[in-house]
């Protein structure tokens, strides 16, 4: 029977490491960014809500301001919420004990927690972007747009090359150079740790393109779980994009995955211009929601506006 008492509050340093990291690896929509050893490299500071012997967990990733604390999405995570997907009823008890113990939430949950009718919160519509990888390549080049043929067949004629695992010093002094405007200061450390993590135990690459001058114009950490490859995280530079270095490397790396019973990942976006880049390689959207809800009092909620 679900009841609302087998949910307990659980600070992240009683967490059962094993337990919590069984209960994400054997969930129907188990994500990375949900795992202990993730979590504690991006959110750093997070508890949880687990039900009964971590048969359904739920992290809370959250920061403090005026003393208050509150749910945010750590960087490098993008779909948290509830593992394994719960009942209509456990989602709504899950969400009472939320309210019972954070005034204000702004956090993404995954794909498969669809929402429930609460007065109390609202939900934001987002959405990722997949790519099957089952067809043969010829299948899918003709899911391609026009507008990305068309790109692919320019950076093919600027003599660029890949490397495929290039060192993780090289693409952190990459990205450095190239971060988009209004990145967290510790951004870079985290993603530091999160590549190492990956490399170390071997889901994940890095993969560089260079140009005739041996000058790297673009890269992707790429990460394989479970049945997804994931477009974790990506830099390019003006020379990479005048040789659309981007497209020449994702139209290889589908082709040598083509034909793999595995989704590409590429983690959204939001943004029109980045999302329309993904479902030109043919990727389609993925729905996922974000939790809100903001019960400070009157004179604190402009702070979270």
């Amino acid at each position: 029977m679900i009841t609302a008492p087998k949910i307990k509050y659980i600070k992240h340093k009683n967490i059962d490491s094993a337990k919590w990291n069984a209960c994400i690896d054997r969930a129907q929509n188990c994500r990375i960014y949900a795992y202990d050893w993730h979590l504690d490299r991006t959110a750093i500071v997070w508890d949880a809500l687990v039900y009964g012997d971590y048969e359904y967990v739920m992290p809370l990733p959250y920061r403090k301001k005026l003393g208050i604390r509150y749910l945010y999405q750590p960087i490098y995570s993008q779909q948290l919420g509830i593992f394994p997907v719960p009942s209509a009823t456990l989602y709504k008890a899950f969400i009472d004990k939320v309210q019972q113990h954070f005034w204000y939430s702004d956090v993404q949950f995954n794909s498969q927690n669809m929402p429930i009718e609460d007065e109390q919160v609202a939900y934001a519509e987002r959405y990722n972007y997949l790519l099957p990888l089952n067809q043969d390549f010829k299948a899918i080049i003709g899911g391609y747009s026009k507008h990305t043929k068309r790109n692919i067949s320019k950076s093919q004629r600027n003599d660029l090359n890949i490397i495929e695992g290039i060192r993780l010093e090289e693409y952190l002094a990459f990205k450095t150079k190239n971060l988009p405007p209004g990145t967290a200061n510790d951004a870079i450390e985290k993603l530091k740790s999160l590549i190492a993590f990956g490399e170390y135990k071997g889901f994940g690459k890095v993969y560089g393109v260079y140009t005739t001058a041996n000058e790297l114009c673009a890269a992707v950490y790429f990460c394989r779980w479970k049945n997804r490859i994931i477009y974790f995280n990506a830099a390019t530079n003006d020379t990479g994009k005048e040789l659309r270095a981007m497209y020449y490397l994702l139209n290889r790396f589908i082709e040598d995955n083509s034909g793999k019973n595995l989704f590409l990942d590429f983690e959204g976006s939001m943004i029109p211009g980045v999302a329309r880049f993904f479902s030109g390689f043919g990727a389609r959207p993925e729905r996922y929601f974000q939790l809100k809800f903001n019960r400070l009092p009157g004179p604190l909620k402009w702070l979270k506006k």
